[in-house]
């Protein structure tokens, strides 16, 4: 693999929004994301980043993100969540999802946190068997809640 792993830097933010619409329309819902490369930089470099994003960069394009950002548990105390990893569909099996996941591991590892975690879609058996087979162990019996505004607002309308 000839990619590089490296942080990002707010020159990315362009095509760290193009991989994360590229996600979007994987995961078959291309009109859902509203951030925007603003709001990308503003929440993720400085001071007071949200987050950390590692980019794999080849031939001076990026083909792959992950970002992370810390939580915290009630019984773990900080933790890690890695929001997304992304490589893009034409360099899927290079080896770059694998070098990005070993990087966020190590970060994690490095920042002395009790549990990293993320998400997979039921359906995408791929990265299913990926993470298991890297010694993740994937919660079955465990719902991902979500609220949207719409959401919060009628909530709230019929709870106050």
């Amino acid at each position: 693999m000839d990619a590089v792993i490296r942080e990002a830097t707010p020159t990315d933010v362009p095509q760290i929004l193009h991989c994360i619409k590229e996600l979007a329309r994987f995961e078959k819902e291309p009109d859902a994301v509203t951030i925007s490369e603003k709001e990308l930089l503003s929440e993720g470099f400085g001071e007071d980043a949200l987050f950390t994003c590692f980019v794999a960069e080849r031939a001076e394009e990026i083909v792959g993100i992950a970002l992370v950002y810390f939580r915290f548990s009630t019984w773990k105390g900080r933790t890690l969540h890695l929001e997304d990893l992304i490589v893009t569909q034409d360099q899927r099996g290079k080896g770059i999802g694998k070098a990005l996941y070993q990087r966020v591991i190590q970060y994690a590892y490095e920042q002395g946190v009790e549990r990293l975690e993320w998400v997979v879609l039921d359906w995408n058996q791929g990265a299913i068997d990926f993470y298991e087979k890297s010694g993740a162990t994937l919660l079955k019996n465990w719902y991902l809640a979500q609220m949207d505004p719409n959401a919060m607002k009628t909530y709230l309308d019929r709870n106050t």
